[in-house]
């Protein structure tokens, strides 16, 4: 049996695409949850993508919770106004 063809992010649409969105957004969670700010940011990112492809219809078929963390309070973490990563502290520990 030959090998199922995995779709790019550009090929996708309808349900797959609300599928792979909410899947994004989770792992993004999971990634926040477990402190691994550079992985959130990265998946929170592809995530963004594939959701402002998505209809109105469709952005109504991702669960409420994950629709609030990915477009209001992830923004307060992550959002433009932010410090961008690496720029912050002097990482030779002196002051």
């Amino acid at each position: 049996m030959p090998k199922k063809r995995k779709l790019s992010d550009d090929e996708l649409s309808g349900p797959a695409l609300v599928k792979e969105t909410a899947r994004r957004i989770r792992l993004a969670r999971t990634h926040w949850d477990a402190h691994k700010n550079g992985a959130c940011r990265m998946e929170r990112g592809r995530a963004l993508k594939l959701y402002e492809r998505l209809t109105k219809a469709e952005r109504e078929q991702i669960p409420q919770v994950l629709r609030v963390w990915l477009r209001y309070r992830s923004e307060k973490y992550f959002g433009e106004h932010r410090t961008p990563p690496g720029t912050g502290r002097k990482k030779n520990g002196s002051k």
